[in-house]
């Protein structure tokens, strides 16, 4: 009677450790979601101005995006983390499913002030794609990261800026504009990454590898990027 016992009250225990570890998954997934609903919706924001927007010509150059939203000057004052957000490469399918990212840094160079900014960065060239597949990059020390231009066309007067490896965006209170982003820290978020994915799994193996679908809630991100520009990767 005793062993029966015991089996049981085993039983219950795994069963109710079972239960609250799904309910945190799922918990944890919404989070995930958000991420990616609120990268496309700033990307969406950004797009729908074209006068003062991403150029349609360079982002049809560039090989990744990452939206990082809402980040806090504060989160770079004390030297933790900055933000949170998401990333999706070209490949012959379409657009990738959704990466998930960090970034920080102990000085932004720049006095945003309180209020919260939306970040873009464009990866323009195999380099650049693969400092974002690395495990973690500093901007201006292991890739080269230059201020984009905004309007309907880069222009010949960007040269300069096009040989860059990333092209790096910031708005605040409704400003959009190019930002030179130097000694700022992005390394995937193993976290985010295992919520969505499960254990182990890599951006490299998300963004590049076509080893990993998208769950549909977390396709908004890439479904924004497929809206604006439908270039696929060659193989």
């Amino acid at each position: 009677m005793r062993s029966i016992f015991r089996t049981a009250t085993v039983v219950c225990v795994t069963l109710a450790v079972s239960t609250v570890a799904h309910a945190q998954t799922q918990k944890n997934l919404e989070d995930e979601i958000s991420q990616s609903d609120k990268a496309a919706r700033v990307f969406g924001e950004i797009m729908a101005t074209p006068d003062k927007g991403i150029p349609k010509d360079l982002l049809e150059k560039a090989e990744c995006v990452a939206v990082f939203p809402s980040i806090l000057k504060a989160g770079f004052i004390v030297g933790g983390r900055g933000g949170r957000g998401v990333a999706s490469c070209r490949t012959p399918r379409g657009w990738s499913a959704p990466a998930y990212f960090s970034l920080g840094g102990a000085s932004f160079g720049l006095q945003i002030g309180a209020q919260s900014t939306d970040f873009v960065m464009l990866f323009m060239n195999k380099e650049g794609l693969n400092s974002l597949l690395s495990d973690e990059f500093t901007l201006g020390a292991d890739a080269s990261v230059a201020a984009g231009p905004v309007g309907r066309q880069s222009g010949a007067a960007t040269d300069l800026k096009l040989n860059a490896q990333i092209l790096s965006y910031s708005r605040s209170r409704g400003l959009f504009a190019g930002l030179e982003l130097k000694g700022v820290v992005i390394k995937a978020d193993k976290d985010d990454m295992r919520d969505v994915y499960g254990e182990g799994v890599t951006a490299k193996q998300v963004l590049k590898e076509n080893k990993v679908s998208a769950p549909i809630a977390v396709r908004a991100f890439p479904n924004a990027l497929g809206r604006y520009s439908s270039r696929n990767a060659t193989e």
